[in-house]
């Protein structure tokens, strides 16, 4: 027996009635507003394979007795309240394959050991902290973003995910980046707008995890599981020539699909204004011209931006004017901590099963963010600006205290020659031209004989006065 509540606009709380249903298998309840509830109406469900709770206003602490539903298969707790610490027993069920707990306030610290069956873990946006344990390294699907857990040189580690920590931590008050841009889904790839989108690519970014650039330029993180989707793919990719768009159409032959929650992040970014723009394209769907059933479906979901909700339901292919037809939206946005946060969410509107079952969830082909003020792109940059000034003035005042000190010394040499000269009667001084004139060109008869230096001879001055030379 199955019952679902989903993608509707029902209030809490969860009637506490709904514990005499024991012969369910299969519940599914999700984005109830107003008032919470506690998972006391669970207790009697025991023979559950299916627990969906999530964006269900689910407050209080999962039940100790979590262990005893021995047939629950999958369990998504997601996008709730929950306190309190995570029950050992919960990891170590027989047959729980798939755990969701993201975007609670859950702390301390992961049990220490876990079943073999469990593969697919969320435990993201939460609070929980110590080391990690060994098990976190042989699991397929992992994702612990956003928690308080300690990395050091003896604990184990994932790649990248002590960037992805509360408050963002890598080139966190010394920012690298003024922007990124990210080709959602697919290869790297350079627009007509001469920006060069970098390419994601992670073929293992499935229901449970982050993926962290070498650069720790920017990340990306997907929560979800596909309802009855039989080989679920988290990529779409269509031959399908997208128009509409001043980039390019290649831009959107591929796109990132997540069922539930997909997010992007710009790490180690300069503080100040930016300018952040998605690139959509509904590639699924079949033309509503077309009057089919697979025409009827309807993409719904909403746009946070650093926690904000930009948009609430947004509709691609209503945006766009149809489908296959591109459309960009930008926002500004105020980074002021140096990461950027950018998260598409699937609230259960829309349709979830045209044309085929789970066809629903965030899509998006690509993301380009900017500072809007480029000239600073980073203290990184400020500084080697700065160096470029100070390097050459360094020198510059170098070669003038030089030539100062240069000239000083041949004005102290002169000084010393004029004193020198300055002792008795300074001699008089004659060119080649008036000694040769005064010689007679050195004429033999006026030689008076020879000096230490040389021939002497008889010279008459301007004077009329008779000297030695």
């Amino acid at each position: 027996m199955q019952l679902r509540l989903q993608g509707n606009s029902f209030e809490g709380p969860i009637p506490t009635s709904f514990s005499q249903l024991t012969s369910l298998n299969t519940l599914r309840i999700s984005d109830i507003s107003h008032v919470s509830s506690s998972l006391d109406f669970i207790r009697n469900l025991k023979n559950l394979a299916e627990l969906v709770l999530r964006n269900a206003l689910i407050n209080g602490s999962i039940p100790s007795d979590i262990g005893d539903y021995e047939d629950l298969k999958i369990l998504d707790l997601g996008f709730n309240n929950l306190t309190g610490e995570l029950p050992s027993s919960l990891f170590s069920m027989s047959s729980l394959t798939y755990l969701f707990l993201g975007n609670n306030s859950l702390s301390g610290p992961l049990p220490s050991q876990k079943s073999n069956r469990l593969q697919t873990i969320d435990l993201s946006y939460n609070y929980l902290s110590g080391s990690l344990p060994q098990w976190v390294t042989a699991i397929s699907q992992l994702n612990l973003v956003v928690n308080n857990f300690i990395f050091g040189s003896s604990n184990i580690t994932l790649p990248g995910l002590n960037c992805l920590q509360r408050n963002f931590p890598c080139n966190r008050n010394t920012p690298r980046y003024a922007n990124f841009s990210i080709k959602c889904g697919g290869p790297q790839m350079g627009g007509i707008d001469g920006i060069l989108y970098e390419a994601d690519q992670d073929s293992a970014l499935g229901p449970a995890k982050f993926y962290v650039t070498n650069t720790q330029k920017w990340a990306v993180s997907n929560v979800g599981l596909f309802s009855n989707r039989n080989n679920p793919s988290f990529v779409e990719t269509t031959l399908t020539e997208v128009t509409g768009t001043d980039v390019t159409p290649k831009l959107f032959q591929t796109s990132r699909l997540s069922p539930s929650s997909l997010r992007y992040y710009g790490l180690g970014l300069e503080n100040g204004l930016y300018t952040v723009t998605l690139q959509f394209a509904e590639t699924v769907f079949a033309s509503r011209d077309t009057q089919t059933s697979q025409s009827l479906g309807r993409r719904v979901f909403d746009i946070y931006i650093q926690g904000n909700l930009i948009w609430k339901d947004f509709d691609i292919s209503k945006e766009a004017g149809g489908v296959n037809r591109a459309v960009a939206r930008p926002f500004k946005v105020n980074v002021t901590e140096n990461y950027l946060d950018i998260h598409l969410f699937w609230a259960g509107k829309g349709t979830c099963c045209i044309p085929e079952p789970g066809d629903y969830g965030p899509l998006i082909s690509a993301v380009h963010a900017a500072s809007d003020t480029p000239t600073t792109p980073g203290k990184k940059s400020r500084t080697g600006l700065i160096v470029g000034i100070a390097v050459p003035v360094g020198v510059v005042s170098l070669l003038l205290l030089f030539a100062v000190l240069y000239m000083r010394r041949k004005k102290s040499e002169k000084d010393d020659d004029e004193d020198l000269l300055g002792l008795g009667p300074r001699p008089n001084t004659f060119s080649y031209a008036e000694l040769r004139a005064a010689t007679e060109d050195f004429n033999p008869s006026n030689a008076l004989g020879e000096g230490g230096y040389g021939p002497v001879y008889k010279v008459k001055s301007i004077l009329h006065q008779y000297l030695l030379l």
